[in-house]
């Protein structure tokens, strides 16, 4: 069953529910108020007959009597009996009454009981007349309560059958207005392929579920169109970045092969190979971490560190690759509840992730001044990494994180474009985030946050990291 029949039959099932209930109410209301109105009419009576009953003046018994004749409507089967009480369990019983024995118990105790039997109504109240009491009955057949009992019954048979006539159009309209916003985002959907990512659903106006529903399925054809031109491109360059020092190796295997040559011209060919194979080796190795990092980022956190600890074995690292590097790391910020610090991480990932971070700054600074900065409080731990370099043309910051991006003025320096995405996937991965602030030749300020609300404080807690 589709929806839409879906949404029409539970309208349909609700509508009849309601209907059923609101005229089981009706109809229990209906009844009882004609019968407190018809018991109000027997008490009348039952006070005039013991008027007349107990009145001992001809006038008196002659105007009660047509009181009781023109000035009341009249009763259908009218019954009256006046029974003499003996004593608290004991009257005079009539045998034309076939009434329980409940009945007249109840009156005897409570003073007044109605009863009945086949639409005829029996009620009794006990009357007192010179220290003698009495219990006056008077039966009638509530003949019009039934009528009209019968009639509002076919009120709300027919009534109910055509509202759920009704509800079951309403369905259908309400499940139609419902579904077909979504019928046209999927006949929109079908339309859109690998070929055509560039096409959008139409933006709806209404700030409803369909409106939140388009623009998420935007959103995400535009997070998809992204990925696939990053993906072409970084098949394309990834390509001809691996092609280059292949095609370097071979041709200089081969011209070396060609004929003997002398012993410099062999020293000289192989440390072009070297180079070339070392160039290679580094690209894949970037691109196999690259790769790494596309991992589910949960089975990757593994480890509690602290960041202070962290940034300086990264400079650490540094100072054996760049001896004369000008990078100075602040911990002036740094709180001094050393658990502020601790973060889940896989740490040889960050490590990288911040090395080449780092690294950019000095290589694009021509070696000059490199400042970090780390500051921490319950909220996030922040680290800050300001150069003065050569900075970032606005044009190419929304580049920054393609795979082999290299702006114009940083291609005179050596590199292939996957550091700083790689950081970026690795940092993204420990649920942090990169901001970066540039000025073309003035320098470059890139800010590393990680949000204590995302970090898994259950593994921090359970560390044994020495603090």
């Amino acid at each position: 069953m589709d929806i839409r029949k879906r949404i029409t039959f539970t309208y349909v099932a609700l509508s009849t529910f309601s209907t059923l209930l609101l005229s089981v109410i009706v109809f229990v209301l209906f009844r009882e108020n004609n019968r407190y109105h018809f018991l109000k009419r027997l008490d009348d009576r039952s006070k005039i007959v013991a008027s007349i009953h107990f009145q001992h003046d001809p006038e008196k018994i002659k105007y009660y009597s047509n009181l009781k004749k023109n000035g009341l409507e009249e009763l259908i089967e009218e019954e009256e009996y006046v029974l003499k009480i003996n004593s608290a369990n004991s009257f005079d019983y009539n045998t034309k009454l076939n009434l329980p024995n409940e009945f007249y118990s109840n009156i005897l105790q409570t003073g007044k009981d109605y009863f009945e039997i086949n639409s005829k109504y029996y009620l009794g109240q006990v009357f007192t007349e010179r220290n003698q009491k009495y219990i006056v009955i008077v039966g009638a057949r509530d003949r019009r309560g039934k009528t009209t009992t019968v009639y509002i019954v076919k009120i709300l048979v027919f009534g109910g059958i055509g509202f759920i006539f009704l509800a079951f159009i309403l369905g259908r309209f309400l499940a139609k207005r419902v579904i077909n916003p979504v019928a046209r985002i999927t006949k929109e959907v079908n339309r859109i392929s690998a070929s055509n990512l560039h096409n959008r659903l139409p933006e709806v106006k209404n700030s409803d579920e369909i409106s939140d529903l388009t623009a998420t399925f935007n959103d995400m054809l535009d997070r998809l169109e992204t990925s696939f031109e990053i993906q072409a491109n970084f098949i394309n360059n990834a390509s001809h970045e691996l092609k280059t020092p292949i095609t370097t190796i071979i041709a200089e295997a081969e011209i070396m092969l060609l004929k003997e040559r002398e012993k410099e011209e062999y020293v000289q060919s192989l440390e072009n190979i070297y180079s070339q194979a070392s160039k290679l080796g580094n690209l894949t190795e970037s691109l196999l971490k690259l790769t790494q990092t596309g991992y589910d980022g949960n089975k990757q956190v593994l480890d509690i560190a602290r960041i202070d600890e962290l940034l300086l074995e990264v400079k650490s690292d540094l100072d054996k690759i760049y001896p004369d590097n000008r990078v100075s790391i602040k911990l002036n910020f740094a709180p001094e509840d050393s658990n502020l610090l601790l973060i889940a991480c896989n740490k040889p990932l960050l490590e990288l992730a911040i090395n080449n971070i780092i690294t950019n700054g000095v290589k694009y600074s021509d070696n000059n001044e490199v400042f970090v900065t780390l500051s921490a409080n319950n909220e996030s731990i922040k680290i800050s990494i300001n150069d003065i370099g050569i900075g970032i043309p606005p044009e190419d910051i929304p580049h920054l994180y393609e795979p082999f991006f290299r702006g114009k003025i940083a291609a005179k320096y050596i590199g292939y474009g996957l550091g700083l995405p790689l950081a970026s996937k690795i940092i993204r991965m420990h649920d942090g985030e990169i901001q970066v602030q540039s000025e073309q030749n003035k320098g470059t300020i890139v800010t590393i946050i990680f949000k204590k609300s995302n970090l898994k404080k259950s593994n921090i807690k359970n560390s044994n990291v020495e603090s």
